[in-house]
């Protein structure tokens, strides 16, 4: 009895050993008493994996089961966040000091980690600047839009060369295109042919290292979805549009539900200045377009102006994600052309601009410098 007894302890042990972890270990300095929380940012959702309250040298020490393909956590203190990255049983160390940890962290045991980290502070950057363009009074609005959409376009193609296209199976490529300016994402899988072409890339290589991976699959879903997506576009833009049943003057009414699922109508707005906005949430240049409206919004707002904002995106379930936090009125009409056609919208996003009796006054092609034309109606 006691030889089989020896046997089983000398099996379990073996088995305890081959058991295949990771480890997330360091130390959060000048944060004690606070919790430190391993969460595992999944496709659809993030979950707490483990918690920690720091003592006054800040050592943790998280751990966790591997997974076949690579997989995502990130480290947070309230809003402080430390993206890293595990492909299998690696132990990576992380030092930083509280509250500035998620920009002034070290980060060792893994490539993919420190290339994760350089991502995140050139993301972080590129908000700065977006932001600093915005706020530049000496700018129009127009001018502004351009120099931050010429940020963006520079962004990309560097994460493209240098961290993606080179070595798309990695860990910090599947991170670089889940990349957001503000809360809409810097690469465009929905309707930019190029930015579709980078994440079937990405999909490819996975399928290639990680044949059953999930997050594989997922990819490959969302380039082939933009790809019908920029076919039907394609389509939609060869069609002959009827000439316009409005130029100037009068209103053509749209009653839509918002994304609160209340009904709101355009000619309910009389007495305000309205910039009646087509616009498309997964476009390439969105991200931009919204800082730019949020300017005039948050300026304007209180003077008797609003925003209705018509989106035309296919997928709903996003369109809501994006204006959750937006302040004016968001609707949106589902593979209806009639709004379209009504205002002879020929390219996306479009604006038109109707003053305090309901009147239109103007549109993108007519009107130079929206903000002004904004404070001459007010």
């Amino acid at each position: 009895m006691k030889k089989y007894l020896m046997i089983a302890i000398a099996v379990l042990s073996i088995a305890s050993c081959s058991e295949k972890k990771f480890h997330v270990e360091g130390a959060i300095t000048e944060a004690q008493d606070s919790v430190l929380y391993l969460e595992n940012v999944g496709i659809n959702e993030i979950n707490v994996v483990d918690s920690a309250k720091l003592g006054a040298d800040g050592d943790f020490s998280f751990s966790g089961e591997a997974t076949e393909a690579p997989e995502f956590y990130r480290l947070r203190i309230s809003d402080q966040i430390i993206n890293i990255a595990i492909d299998s049983t690696e132990t990576v160390t992380v030092k930083a000091s509280y509250p500035k940890m998620a920009t002034d962290y070290e980060v060792t045991g893994s490539e993919n980690c420190q290339k994760i980290k350089e991502l995140a502070l050139k993301q972080m950057d590129l908000q700065r600047k977006a932001i600093l363009i915005s706020s530049n009074e000496a700018l129009t609005v127009d001018q502004s839009n351009d120099s931050i959409l010429g940020l963006i376009r520079q962004y990309k193609n560097d994460v493209k060369t240098q961290y993606i296209f080179p070595t798309p199976n990695k860990s910090y490529a599947y991170f670089a295109l889940f990349q957001t300016l503000g809360n809409m994402l810097i690469f465009n899988p929905r309707t930019d042919k190029d930015d579709i072409k980078v994440f079937a890339a990405v999909a490819t290589s996975w399928d290639t290292y990680y044949p059953n991976a999930e997050r594989g699959a997922n990819l490959h879903n969302i380039a082939i979805e933009g790809m019908k997506n920029v076919r039907i576009s394609e389509a939609n833009n060869s069609r002959t549009i009827d000439v316009s049943k409005i130029q100037s003057a009068g209103l053509i009414d749209i009653t839509l539900n918002d994304n609160k699922g209340r009904q709101r109508s355009l000619s309910e707005l009389k007495g305000k200045v309205v910039l009646l906005d087509f616009h498309v949430f997964a476009q390439n240049e969105s991200p931009a377009r919204i800082l730019m409206l949020r300017e005039l919004y948050n300026k304007y707002q209180a003077q008797g102006f609003e925003i209705y904002q018509v989106s035309l995106d296919s997928d709903e379930h996003f369109w809501k994600q994006q204006t959750n936090a937006l302040p004016w009125i968001s609707v949106r009409v589902d593979d209806n052309p009639t709004f379209l056609n009504m205002y002879n919208v020929q390219t996306l996003p479009e604006f038109f601009l109707i003053d305090r009796g309901n009147n239109l006054v103007g549109r993108s092609q007519t009107i130079k410098d929206i903000e002004q034309a904004i404070k001459n109606l007010l």
